[in-house]
């Protein structure tokens, strides 16, 4: 079973709550091959989505390049940024967000949602499946004799939730799981999220029981199976 928990909580909290499983950090700090896991990793020929022939160094490259705000257009620089740092556009420094743009040249500005699902979801999926198949091949492998614990810094699984930056460590979950986000389920997840305002939220994982007694593993507790 995978698991998905925030980076920053103790370790003592996640040896208590996972007492036999492997904990491993997929976020751009992460110690071992799992780095290549995270969005800002510069894989690089990756397809800017809606521009013909187009590529980046990063699937976050595309996701900051694209915006759109008040006082600035797309960033064309972003998509050959493979340094993993000063990638992000804030709205501090440009203004109101209004949109992602649609492609390169496009002339329609996304939503979030929308860019969500058609920006970013299609992009890190062409990494999942193109450049870290091993790995995810060794991750599910593992899974299936023992609990894996995922480390990242946002914890939000619901693709249609607005308020929380997605989890990567979600998507990456769902893909071992032959359940990665499909556009078309999404919409229709959408409209009638739309049509009937009194949702509730998705289930909350089950806390696991104590067995045993937790066993720590050298490097944070960080496997080395990666």
């Amino acid at each position: 079973m995978i698991y998905i928990e925030n980076r920053k909580k103790k370790e003592k909290t996640l040896l208590a709550k996972y007492p036999n499983a492997k904990i491993v950090d997929v976020t751009s700090k992460a110690p071992t091959a799992l780095v290549k896991l995270s969005p800002f990793y510069p894989h690089g020929e990756i397809p800017i989505p809606f521009s013909e022939n187009q590529t980046a160094k990063s699937v976050e490259g595309i996701w900051q390049a694209l915006k759109v705000f008040e006082s600035a257009d797309i960033d064309k620089e972003m998509f050959q940024n493979d340094t993993m740092k000063n990638i992000k556009r804030t709205v501090r420094k440009f203004g109101k967000p209004l949109g992602h743009r649609k492609g390169i040249n496009g002339t329609e500005l996304l939503s979030y949602i929308d860019a969500r699902i058609q920006i970013y979801l299609p992009s890190y999926l062409w990494v999942l499946e193109n450049k870290v198949s091993e790995i995810l091949e060794r991750l599910k492998e593992a899974s299936e004799k023992e609990d894996i614990v995922l480390l990242d810094y946002e914890t939000n699984c619901d693709v249609l939730n607005p308020k929380k930056p997605l989890s990567h460590a979600f998507l990456v979950k769902a893909f071992v799981e032959n359940s990665y986000p499909k556009e078309a389920d999404l919409y229709k997840e959408l409209n009638e999220r739309k049509n009937n305002p009194i949702v509730k939220e998705p289930p909350k994982e089950v806390k696991k029981k104590k067995t045993s007694k937790t066993k720590k593993t050298n490097d944070n507790n960080q496997t080395t199976l990666f």
